[in-house]
């Protein structure tokens, strides 16, 4: 059964700006989601180094998933392939959304977790410039919470990035070949 084009949707690929977002934000979030598990266990300079790093990154993909909510508000996403049952059509979106949600949260909560800190580290954007803390007093419980969420979520996201993946491949080779060049790069000329 096919369904109606999404409004300014007539392509079948994802406008490059789309595309860059996408690749940009996923290479920063599995790299910091591995950067955290290796050095959960380090100590003294080198975790200190470690999660600078990881502060850095959480704030330029929470800068970079704003950036990509607005580019999406401006330029929809082109129509799912006739080969894509409504239902899962539903899914997609569903999941699409939870990752605008989970890319904006986990950032957040990292950020609000040092903010409440009692013991304020350095947050700055790889050592070119400070960053601003959230205007919170240093609160162990708020601390706390802060922590728990953003493991939570960062959790969630694992889950959610597992789905979206094995839902790519299952599309790509199983409902609509090609599917998953929609969202890569242009090859060739």
């Amino acid at each position: 059964m096919s369904r109606p084009p999404e409004p300014g949707a007539t392509r079948s690929r994802y406008s490059g700006g789309a595309i860059v977002f996408h690749w940009l934000i996923a290479l920063l979030i599995v790299a910091n989601l591995i950067g955290a598990f290796a050095t959960e266990d380090w100590e003294g300079p080198a975790r200190a180094a470690a999660m600078g790093l990881h502060k850095a990154t959480g704030f330029t993909v929470l800068i970079l998933s704003l950036a990509r909510g607005a580019w999406r508000l401006a330029h929809r996403p082109p129509p799912f392939p006739e080969t894509i049952r409504p239902w899962e059509a539903v899914g997609a979106r569903a999941v699409h959304g939870l990752f605008y949600l989970l890319m904006i949260a986990i950032p957040l909560t990292g950020w609000l977790m040092i903010s409440a800190s009692e013991k304020r580290r350095p947050f700055n954007w790889y050592g070119f410039f400070d960053l601003p803390y959230l205007p919170v007093q240093g609160s162990k419980g708020l601390g706390d919470f802060a922590h728990e969420g953003h493991e939570l979520l960062g959790y969630a996201l694992i889950a959610l990035l597992v789905l979206h993946v094995a839902a790519a491949l299952k599309h790509h080779f199983m409902d609509a070949p090609g599917f998953v060049w929609r969202m890569w790069p242009r090859r060739g000329a």
